[in-house]
């Protein structure tokens, strides 16, 4: 007779290798976040109030709002961000693994300051999502593909579109996602759109995360209102319509608190989550160490 630890050991029956996933919102290192940085000569400072999170993790994953330029202008108090090129070492040092730039602010620094961020993250082991990359990250045998999509990409500043910038096109996205998934992978979807400021998700958001998670998304990690938005499950899919911002230098109502969103995959499926509150102090992310029970 085979004895219930003999049968355990050699089962196919055994506990799925975990895996911690955080997703953060929005992260600006230029304007008064970059210049207070420069000042110091602390290129981690905006975000080391935060890094214990994304260092005991195995993918960490924000939205990067500011391409980085190898002749600025930096710290410009307009809307067009250009950040220098030591401010790398913030998303490093706190352990961001992982960044989108699928968003509205991705071209402030044209085809070259796109081409030079992508490059200079790549360089310094960051993977890339929403501009055409391969954005794929093993952990515990897993394949996680992070795909990244936004609202806009112009900006008011551009005439035609970046064709690698991939827009929320909900058909495509979905497309997208249930490729990745026939190759067995684990797909997360980065998700830049609502209006901002507004503290509910709008029917866009909405349709594009039911669209996605359809098409087999284990989760949605959602930014661009600058605010935090409701989360919720769609058919147990844990999807954060907004996290807010992580870092940023805003001073309207709501844009100084942010989420962490901290999932716990089981194989290739959220087990657990949860959110964690940040704030933003004197252009610095700080981790309030309030946290919710697990999900």
């Amino acid at each position: 007779m085979i004895s219930r630890r003999s049968f355990l050991a050699g089962s196919a029956f055994v506990q799925a290798p975990l895996t911690r996933v955080v997703c953060g919102g929005d992260v600006m290192l230029t304007r008064w976040v970059g210049r207070k940085a420069a000042e110091e000569k602390d290129w981690l400072r905006p975000l080391r109030g935060v890094a214990p999170a994304f260092l005991s993790a195995d993918i960490g994953l924000v939205n990067l709002e500011s391409p980085f330029s190898e002749t600025g202008p930096y710290d410009r108090t307009d809307m067009v961000f250009r950040a220098r090129p030591e401010m790398v070492e913030a998303l490093t040092g706190a352990g961001i693994n992982a960044v989108s730039l699928a968003n509205n602010h991705v071209r402030d620094a044209g085809a070259e300051g796109l081409e030079y961020t992508i490059k200079l993250l790549e360089r310094n082991g960051i993977v890339v999502a929403g501009v055409g990359r391969e954005a794929v990250i093993e952990r515990q045998g897993v394949k996680f593909r992070i795909l990244a999509y936004t609202y806009d990409q112009r900006n008011g500043n551009w005439e035609s579109d970046d064709p690698r910038v991939a827009g929320l096109d909900a058909v495509k996205a979905a497309a997208d996602v249930a490729a990745a998934r026939a190759l067995g992978e684990t797909v997360i979807v980065a998700m830049h759109a609502g209006r901002e400021y507004h503290k509910k998700a709008n029917v866009y958001q909405r349709a594009f995360a039911a669209a996605v998670v359809k098409a087999g998304a284990a989760c949605v990690a959602g930014h661009h209102p600058h605010v935090v938005q409701e989360s919720e499950e769609i058919g147990g899919v844990p999807v954060f319509y907004s996290l807010g911002n992580l870092v940023f230098d805003q001073k309207d109502p709501g844009t100084g608190e942010g989420l962490l969103a901290e999932m716990i995959f089981e194989g290739g499926r959220v087990g657990r989550w949860r959110t964690l509150e940040t704030r933003i102090t004197n252009g610095a992310a700080k981790l309030l160490h309030k946290y919710e029970e697990f999900r």
